[in-house]
């Protein structure tokens, strides 16, 4: 378990815990609004299957309290960068600074982790709520573009501290 002491507005402490044979039914039915489709997909399913199938990505599940509400997935990049992606909380409990909690606990997690200079990650410029919660977690834009999506870093030593 990863825990920061980060806890979401109703107190519930926020962790990251791997994906078990217990856990794992419960985040692949994690599902956005549906007003967030257009930057999601319908369920973490998705998410799990990638990671998964692949050696890129790697998932976590994010629990309030004792229940797993959301994923997130991390990855590093050949420049030996680290990757945030897949950050999905379940529709009804967003609001609640679940995913806040949860980005902050990955990102103090990735800069411990060895070599690591950078946190990045990539948002659909038209999704005004990652922009807004990304640049209050102090992410910067780097110039960059990934698929058509806004490139933001963090400097490891900025995200200890979170």
């Amino acid at each position: 378990m990863i825990d920061y002491g980060c806890a979401d507005r109703t107190g519930r402490g926020v962790t990251l815990r791997e994906v078990t044979d217990d856990n794992w039914r419960a985040v692949a039915d994690v599902a956005p609004l549906d007003a967030q489709r257009d930057f999601a997909p319908a369920l973490a399913a998705r998410y799990l299957l990638l990671t998964s199938r692949e050696d890129t990505w790697h998932s976590f599940a994010v629990y309030a309290g004792e229940l797993p509400l959301g994923h997130v997935m991390w990855a590093r990049d050949e420049d030996g960068s680290y990757w945030i992606g897949g950050v999905l909380i379940d529709g009804p409990e967003q609001g609640a600074g679940i995913g806040r909690a949860a980005a902050r606990t990955l990102a103090a997690w990735l800069a411990r982790r060895d070599g690591c200079e950078v946190i990045r990650l990539s948002y659909d410029p038209a999704n005004t709520g990652a922009a807004a919660l990304w640049t209050s977690l102090g992410f910067l834009p780097t110039g960059e573009a990934e698929d058509d999506e806004v490139v933001v870093e963090l400097a490891a030593s900025a995200a200890v501290s979170a």
